[in-house]
């Protein structure tokens, strides 16, 4: 796997991957780089048949502070067009990596960070961690498609209208995480729940993740024909039987 990023690291252990944005001195700012260098390595791991959990962090006291905003004084709109794109661009691949992914935010996650955040399985975030939507205070528009399925409508609107800053006991219960942990736990919390994830079969993972996200945008009945066949996947893919008769000792 190609370790020569420069705003990112990348790592796996025991069949867990760790993605970690890496330029604290700008507070972990999304720029041109980091948006190639995520959309590279999830591509990458995508094809990892040995790991089975995600896990995005951050180096520094942010987790992300929103779009390099010194990168763009520079660019013209076609410049900027571009560079919003590739934003997408990287959005979409965490999105749709095939194992769960989960997002450590330690601390703040503002615009881009938030996105990130979004296009994760879950969020596990520390008391120190907040976020933050500024788009429209900054006259441009984001965040308009997977905040409002998170949070709903009203809230979403509410969210970006305002810009307003979401500690992480209101995110926690927005939704916009899962749980909140002191800042010392946070990792080890999130290790435990990776590597406790990745002792289950990945395949069945993976596909529980594709039935959720598949059925979510179809009717109830499509949804139903979407679980029925990764079930059946599954069965052809797994040894059912052995892991039936473990279950039934453990729980004898």
């Amino acid at each position: 796997m190609d370790n020569t990023y420069t705003t990112i690291k990348l790592s796996v252990q025991d069949n867990v991957a760790t993605l970690t944005l890496n330029r604290p001195e700008s507070r972990n700012a999304l720029s041109l780089v980091m948006c190639q260098e995520l959309i590279h390595a999830c591509r990458a791991l995508s094809q990892q048949t040995d790991v089975h959990v995600v896990l995005i962090d951050a180096l520094g006291t942010s987790f992300c502070a929103g779009a390099d905003l010194k990168e763009r004084q520079t660019m013209t709109t076609a410049d900027l067009v571009a560079r919003r794109v590739e934003g997408f661009t990287a959005y979409a691949a965490i999105e749709a990596l095939p194992m769960p992914v989960i997002a450590v935010v330690q601390g703040p996650a503002f615009g881009s960070g938030g996105e990130v955040m979004a296009a994760c399985d879950f969020v596990l975030a520390s008391t120190q961690a907040c976020v933050k939507y500024p788009e429209v205070g900054w006259g441009t528009i984001g965040a308009t498609q997977r905040l409002p399925r998170i949070v709903g409508r009203r809230m979403a609107k509410e969210l970006l209208f305002t810009g307003r800053v979401v500690d992480a006991q209101e995110a926690l219960a927005l939704g916009l995480v899962n749980h909140v942990y002191a800042p010392e736990e946070l990792q080890v919390k999130a290790r435990a729940m990776a590597e406790a994830i990745a002792k289950c079969n990945p395949l069945t993972t993976r596909l529980t993740k594709r039935s959720i996200d598949q059925g979510l945008d179809t009717t109830r009945e499509g949804a139903l024909g979407v679980e029925l066949l990764a079930i059946q996947e599954n069965l052809k893919g797994s040894d059912w039987k052995t892991a039936i008769a473990k279950f039934g000792k453990t729980n004898a």
